[in-house]
């Protein structure tokens, strides 16, 4: 079966994913119609009512809202007075927007664990990238000291050209390289 974007290329077609060809498709029509929003638009939104219900802000522009209702039902002129003694409407008011605040917030929370789970991921391929450049760097300075450590030194050199010096002026033993012992005065290295 062909896929287009991770879904099969019938069920795009049909409108449904796992539709089959062979199939009738369903109409399914509704009395009104389904409303159709942005999700990502209507994220940003909750994530923002979430950060103001979270804030002091709130709860001062909250409480001073009850102390005014509560104050004006309570000691207000008795013919402007709109909620009386048990508050029923502020308690309504209250619930309705507890009811709101409560999906709004969980909507706000599951976009940032979502948010949380892509870091995540990026940190993780980041760490991964380099762990492997710090293996390859491990490798290569274990090869230059492997390469480095068969280079001649300065001091190799000058103890192996010294050493070749004396085997010349024959101080090695006393004799020159042919065997012959070395004659007076030859065995002193000039300067």
């Amino acid at each position: 079966m062909i896929e287009l974007r991770g879904e099969p290329l019938a069920g795009r077609r049909a409108g449904r994913v796992g539709a089959r060809l062979d199939e009738p498709r369903r109409l399914t029509r509704s009395l009104l119609p389904r409303p159709h929003y942005d999700p990502e638009s209507f994220g940003r939104l909750s994530e923002r009512i979430a950060r103001f219900l979270g804030t002091a802000r709130f709860l001062v522009y909250m409480t001073v809202f009850i102390v005014v209702w509560l104050a004006w039902n309570s000691l207000g002129p008795p013919g402007l007075r709109f909620d009386p003694y048990p508050f029923i409407f502020l308690t309504l008011m209250l619930s309705v927007q507890a009811s709101f605040a409560a999906p709004l917030i969980l909507l706000a929370q599951n976009r940032q664990d979502y948010r949380d789970r892509v870091q995540y991921e990026q940190d993780r391929a980041r760490n991964e990238r380099t762990i492997a450049d710090t293996e390859y760097l491990t490798r290569e300075i274990a090869g230059l000291r492997l390469a480095v450590s068969e280079v001649a030194t300065r001091d190799f050199l000058r103890s192996e050209l010294e050493r070749m010096l004396k085997e010349l002026n024959g101080e090695r033993g006393g004799a020159r390289p042919d065997g012959a012992p070395a004659p007076r005065g030859e065995g002193v290295p000039r300067r």
